[in-house]
């Protein structure tokens, strides 16, 4: 049933945005409860500011609700304010579309998009009155079922966790409730049995792990030795889903009654990438790269303008300007939809002047910014990355922004990469300053550049996967440096603190037994792990002392080839020999060309048969 609204409408006006909390919005589906099977709610455990600028999230929406027995509808965690008046006034977490309690529901599907959510994820069961762990649920309670680019390591939450969704949901969504259909009124283990034998679900108490506590050398002693699956239903390793051809466009998009983040709509172009860039985990993990044609980006943008009202479309990639026929794309869009004012984006950019000239065409006089992204300072440490920009192009790409009627060029790069020397950090201060100048030459002291440098995170399936976060003392070394040089009129600097990438490194690389680490981290205040003003470092360092883990172990550690990773219980269809090949170009600074001159053997194609979509655009393997 209902939670008590009248509880609800009391605390609504106590709180900032109230709007998050009451659904409603244009396009939302509201079904009958009682005349579907399977009820579903999709969660995503951050605010809903954000929650709604996630494309993921409506098309699993879309995709469900078209199901004629299953409803589904959203969730997003509360912000603390709304928290405490929830908690003050005992109402639990619910459903935006039906106002029921979470605990209602047959299935509670959580978007996992980054690492630094996975407190958020606790705190939405607490506040649904749920068990927290796995284990302490059973069939009277929602299975709990989670998807998303962090579940590529679903090992730091697996006892909070009954079942993963690596990969493309899509058609993986659509198979698990079919599944979990069948077994409805069978026992949890039932359920899970169920969705286990379902590709690309990962049922976590289906695997032993095996960690080496008795090693003589402190090098090894802790290490995972062992993955084992313990019944014949669980694969190993489960093989991540990919969907052959993209998923139909949600025309249907849901509009939010309060701003967020990306306030527009959002039309999905491509998935995958083509670079290779050694640093970049989604470059790696959701290969292999497909298109949608033309035709049918055109037909849905008539179709969202019609059924939303948004008035910009966001074409949406990994590399928009890598999209085979993004010229053509853009001219069409212009010349249809020009008189109805629309205005286009096209997020990440790649620093060429092909990308400025798209830019320009979709600008309309509107040149408030561009953003370029070298990544590093120097040409040896961008060899190092595959990304392979020259500085001198940086510089003439920078001019043509500036000479095209920009007056700010942000510029986006990392700090403490692999074999990086503070020869490489003054490359950084360099480039900005030189982009400056260019900047000044054109526009005087309107020329503005915003620096934004993030400290470089190792991530699994990457071929930066074996190597340690760099310290915290050597990344403050850098900033420092960068403070000293990016400094005055028209250049303004912004990083992020050391213990974020700490905490963001710990997670990423962790296995089971960090599990006990979140939940302390959890239950001494620790939410809302990715906002500066929020984060609590040291209640995840008092976490670590409680558990006697160390966060160095995961963190700054290097590890050998031929170690066990936990990430391995996932195949993402990369092989590891591949990865590790590719760590060793980083090392000797070789570049390897954009995959789609030529297959350079990755593993992605054989890992699926050999099976393609005429969306396909990487080559056959060998082809050059």
């Amino acid at each position: 049933m209902q939670i008590d609204l009248d509880r609800l409408e009391r605390i609504l006006p106590t709180v900032r945005s109230p709007g998050r909390y009451v659904g409603g919005e244009y396009n939302s589906v509201v079904k009958d409860w009682h005349a579907v099977s399977i009820r579903l709610c999709l969660a995503f455990p951050d605010i809903y500011d954000l929650g709604m600028s996630n494309l993921g999230l409506m098309i699993l929406y879309d995709v469900v609700n078209r199901l004629p027995d299953v409803l589904a509808e959203r969730v997003f965690l509360p912000w603390v304010d709304m928290i405490a008046a929830m908690r003050r006034a005992t109402i639990p977490l619910y459903s935006l579309e039906s106002k029921r309690p979470l605990a209602d529901f047959d299935i509670i599907a959580v978007t996992l998009p980054y690492e630094q959510v996975y407190t958020n994820l606790l705190e939405m069961l607490d506040l649904a009155g749920l068990p927290i762990r796995s284990e302490e649920r059973d069939s009277s309670h929602p299975l709990i079922v989670a998807g998303g680019h962090a579940t590529f390591n679903p090992e730091p939450v697996a006892a909070f966790v009954d079942a993963f969704v690596i990969g493309d949901g899509e058609e993986a969504i659509v198979e698990g409730l079919a599944s979990y259909g069948e077994a409805h009124s069978s026992s949890r283990d039932g359920q899970l049995r169920a969705l286990a034998r379902v590709p690309g679900f990962y049922v976590p108490r289906f695997y032993n792990v095996e960690y080496d506590t008795c090693s003589s050398t402190a090098a090894k002693s802790g290490r995972l030795v062992a993955i084992e699956s313990n019944v014949s239903d669980a694969e190993l390793p489960v093989m991540k889903r990919i969907v052959a051809e993209m998923p139909p466009v949600v025309a249907e998009l849901i509009v939010p009654t309060v701003d967020v983040s990306h306030n527009r709509a959002a039309i999905e172009i491509s998935r995958g990438c083509t670079r290779g860039c050694r640093f970049c985990q989604a470059g790696m993990v959701v290969r292999p790269v497909r298109e949608r044609p033309v035709e049918e980006v055109l037909e849905a943008t008539e179709s969202i303008l019609r059924q939303t009202g948004y008035e910009e479309i966001g074409l949406l990639s990994l590399s928009p300007s890598d999209y085979s026929r993004i010229e053509e794309l853009v001219e069409s869009m212009m010349a249809r939809f020009g008189e109805k004012h629309l205005s286009i984006s096209l997020p990440a950019l790649r620093a060429d002047s092909f990308s400025v000239r798209l830019a320009d065409a979709i600008a309309e006089g509107r040149h408030t910014g561009f953003t370029l992204a070298p990544e590093a300072g120097s040409d040896r440490m961008r060899a190092t990355i595959n990304k392979t920009i020259p500085s001198e192009q940086v510089f003439d790409v920078a001019r043509e922004v500036f000479e095209r009627g920009w007056q700010t060029i942000k510029l986006y790069f990392m700090i403490g990469l692999p074999g990086e020397e503070m020869e490489d950090v003054e490359a950084i201060a360099d480039m900005a300053r030189t982009v400056h100048l260019i900047g000044r030459r054109i526009h005087g002291r309107q020329a503005q550049v915003n620096v934004s440098v993030n400290t470089f995170v190792p991530k699994p399936h990457t071929p930066f996967q074996w190597v340690p976060l760099a310290s915290s003392r050597s990344i403050r070394q850098r900033q420092a440096l960068l403070r000293r040089e990016l400094r005055g009129r028209g250049m303004k600097l912004d990083y992020n603190d050391p213990e974020a990438s700490l905490l963001e490194a710990v997670l990423a690389r962790g296995d089971r037994r960090l599990n006990d680490v979140v939940e302390q981290a959890w239950r001494l205040g620790a939410r809302f792990d990715a906002w500066d003003d929020q984060r609590d470092f040291g209640a995840w360092m008092r976490a670590f002392a409680k558990t006697g883990l160390d966060p160095d172990f995961y963190a700054y550690r290097e590890r050998n080839q031929d170690e066990l990773l936990p990430w391995e219980v996932v195949n993402t269809g990369v092989r590891n020999d591949f990865l590790w090949d590719e760590y060793g170009r980083s090392q000797r600074r070789e570049t390897v060309s954009d995959c789609r001159e030529g297959c350079h053997a990755c593993g992605i194609l054989a890992a699926y048969g050999g099976k393609r979509s005429h969306e396909w655009t990487c080559p056959e393997p060998g082809a050059r």
